[in-house]
């Protein structure tokens, strides 16, 4: 289906997956709950710090001026970040493993036609 502000598609493991639009993606934030050490040895996350102020970037449109950081985090260790942030990772140069459980989380419904693919809702409470 033809969504305004939604694309490009694209087929991962066998599902249609796209992506949304910024304004939805502006809201989602992801918890990395890092289960071995990430150094820059094993391919830790590299970011350009501030870049999730910019909305989608495309590969083409990345400025490669700014510096980059790259984000060791310890084992047990837990990193919050907004999925806009321009980030990437390289291979291992040491053979560690860097197992990470990454969270996202949306509190966006999708329009009608659409559904996150592993959907769980949290319920909320509040005491009073």
């Amino acid at each position: 289906m033809e969504l305004e502000g939604f694309g490009p598609w694209t087929i991962k493991q066998n599902q249609f997956a796209v992506q949304p639009t910024s304004k939805i993606l502006e809201d989602n934030f992801t918890i990395r709950i890092h289960l071995d050490s990430a150094t820059a040895e094993n391919g830790a996350l590299r970011v350009i710090p501030g870049s999730n102020t910019n909305g989608i970037v495309r590969p083409d449109e990345i400025n490669h001026q700014h510096l980059e950081q790259t984000c060791s985090v310890d084992a047990g260790g837990v990193m919050l970040m907004k999925p806009l942030l321009l980030h990437a990772s390289g291979r291992t140069i040491n053979n560690r493993r860097r197992r990470v459980v990454h969270i996202e989380f949306s509190g966006t419904e999708l329009p009608l036609g659409l559904s996150w693919s592993e959907k769980q809702s949290i319920p909320l409470s509040y005491n009073s």
